[in-house]
């Protein structure tokens, strides 16, 4: 057997804040092989991060930090190395070198001031011994090999100018400018469109068998694991649960927090009226000496809850004919927005179509899915149909009266009725409000309440109903995980009373069982309050679940709308079926024939 590149043995990391003590990581222990991708997965809070930030040595000081990391570089004639017991100086060598690191953020990660080339070229300088001129010449045959469209040009372009999937690739070259032997990889997918996430997962692939490296993969999303992971390691709570061989887990989960995992990320193959979450497949505990402690819940009494059962045809079908035997809540016709765009320096400006006449109807209780790559239209779409950008062209009806003719008071009673969830929760709150005064202040603002306290139980009342409680109310928005702060924001937009909600990308960034949370949670308000949404994403599986009618843009244009099944067992367009195609695949028949694939290579 294969000695390990990675080998961490009884890793326990500790923070201290004034008077607390957080146990980050309580004695992990696991090995990398060479060549292999180890997948490591869990909710927020499991470790995950800390664990590779550990192996980087990129810890606070203030980090208490025991255990042993072995490291060995197989392509130098030398012993492994715990690098844990290395002195700082002697520990940079090994970082961005022999091991990198590809974080969550690329476009944080990158420094706005520079050129994309110059901020690779100082890497591989930074660990090469040759000249400016050559390291110009190995950042464009970085760029080439994580195939960048026009290597050259992209050398000389900012990090705003790239999109997405490009500013990835991007910290791709740059992780691999010091031709390392070891790859971290912290949720490099995490909010890229499917299609972008597809190529992104088969680059690694590709550099992974190229040049002979292994891959730390950090995630959380269980479809992302079963197209890339040899093995998988699960963790909870600062704990290892579960290592397994990535079939094997998916075919036989042994450890409850595994199954439910598993089990809360929507399935595009059939349609459940509920999702489950972690706390349907295990009760935690705390014991006494602060450990949790797990009780599994019994399989049969998951599988008889008629709450987890599927949606059948007849019943979709029936709810549809009611859906569309009323009049339309909103009616869009031949809606444009365009922008000025220059072709060069000094050419001539043309007009860049971000919306392209689209026209389509939103009936009173339903849940359009409007899905798309990044680029298609749909946030513009959703910020023209609520009026915080101006159209160019068009017309959008809400409950038959034109939006665009509203003068001032009009306007404010419509964004009354008309409300948004944005993408990041925590962008959309002021961090130094507390979260009683951000859902009160949109009540001043509408005139809702008579008085404070009646303002302050409503605000109580909803956050209840979202899964809070009235402690909440005195706390800051940092105090909270992101899915606790999306429910804030989710509460906040129903202190409005509002009839129309856009989701934008309300939940792409969350873990799959707060996904799963938060997802059932929107299904129950909309039966509770009557809402009606446009939820936009640009995951179908996730689309799926939550929709009536799926809507599909492509650079402007409408492809496609129809029925949510339809649409992805029957697409009629080549660019819905590519979006489809691109959905991770965890069929246990894929995952054998990818294990077999990966077999034959190695």
């Amino acid at each position: 057997m294969s000695t390990p590149i990675l080998d961490i043995r009884n890793l326990s990391v500790e923070f201290r804040q004034e008077q607390q003590r957080v146990q980050a990581l309580q004695s992990i222990s696991f090995s990398l092989l060479p060549r292999e991708t180890i997948c490591v997965v869990g909710e927020s809070g499991s470790g995950k991060s800390v664990t590779a930030l550990a192996v980087m040595g990129l810890l606070v000081a203030s980090a208490q930090v025991t255990g042993e990391i072995w490291f060995r570089n197989p392509h130098k004639q030398t012993g492994p190395i715990n690098l844990l017991a290395l002195p700082i100086e002697e520990r940079r060598q090994y970082r961005g070198g022999q091991i990198a690191m590809i974080f969550q953020e690329p476009m944080t990660s990158l420094n706005p001031v520079y050129t994309c080339g110059d901020q690779v070229v100082e890497a591989i300088l930074l660990h090469s011994d040759i000249s400016r001129e050559d390291a110009y010449g190995r950042a464009v045959d970085l760029f080439r090999e994580v195939k960048l469209p026009d290597p050259e040009g992209m050398m000389e372009r900012y990090p705003h100018q790239l999109s997405g999937g490009q500013i990835q690739r991007v910290m791709i070259a740059m992780a691999l400018s010091g031709n390392p032997t070891l790859l971290i990889a912290d949720e490099p997918t995490t909010a890229l469109d499917v299609t972008i996430q597809a190529t992104i997962l088969e680059l690694l692939r590709e550099i992974r068998d190229r040049r002979n490296m292994a891959i730390l993969f950090i995630t959380h999303d269980m479809g992302v694991v079963s197209e890339i992971a040899d093995r998988v390691v699960v963790m909870y709570r600062g704990q290892v649960m579960e290592i397994a061989n990535v079939y094997d887990l998916f075919a036989n989960p042994q450890h409850p927090y595994t199954k439910g995992l598993l089990n809360c990320r929507p399935r595009p193959d059939q349609r459940l009226k509920r999702l489950p979450t972690v706390s349907d497949f295990m009760q935690v505990t705390t014991m006494p000496d602060g450990q949790p402690e797990i009780i599994p819940q019994p399989l049969s009494i998951i599988e008889s809850n008629p709450r987890f059962t599927s949606v059948t045809q007849a019943e979709q079908t029936h709810r549809m004919q009611q859906l569309l035997q009323q009049e339309p809540l909103l009616s869009v016709r031949h809606l444009t927005k365009t922008y000025p765009m220059r072709t060069g320096l000094f050419g001539p400006t043309i007009p860049f179509h971000a919306v392209d006449s689209v026209s389509f109807d939103v009936y009173p209780g339903e849940t359009l899915g409007l899905v798309g790559e990044s680029g298609c239209g749909k946030t513009t779409l959703s910020r023209v149909l609520l009026r915080l950008i101006e159209p160019t062209a068009g017309e959008v009806f809400f409950d038959g009266k034109p939006v665009f003719n509203l003068n001032e008071a009009e306007l404010r009673q419509l964004r009354q009725a008309m409300q948004i969830v944005f993408q990041n929760p925590y962008g959309s709150m002021d961090p130094r409000q507390s979260i009683g005064s951000a859902l009160m202040e949109p009540m001043i603002i509408h005139g809702i309440g008579s008085s404070r306290q009646e303002r302050y139980q409503k605000a109580v009342a909803l956050l209840e109903r979202v899964g809070l409680d009235a402690s909440a109310m005195n706390r800051m928005p940092h105090e909270f995980s992101g899915g606790q702060q999306q429910r804030i924001c989710i509460a906040r937009t129903l202190t409005c009373n509002p009839r129309f909600i856009i989701c934008d990308e309300s939940v792409s960034a969350l873990d799959v069982s707060v996904q799963a949370q938060v997802l059932n949670l929107l299904k129950d308000l909309q039966q509770d309050f009557g809402l009606t949404y446009i939820f936009i994403s640009h995951d179908l599986s996730v689309v799926k679940f939550v929709s009536d009618r799926i809507m599909v843009m492509n650079q402007g244009k409408i492809e496609e709308i129809g029925p949510a099944d339809q649409i992805y067992n029957h697409p009629t367009r080549d660019y819905t079926r590519q979006l489809i195609r691109a959905i991770p695949n965890a069929t246990l028949d894929d995952i054998q024939r990818r294990q077999a694939q990966r077999s034959l290579a190695v």
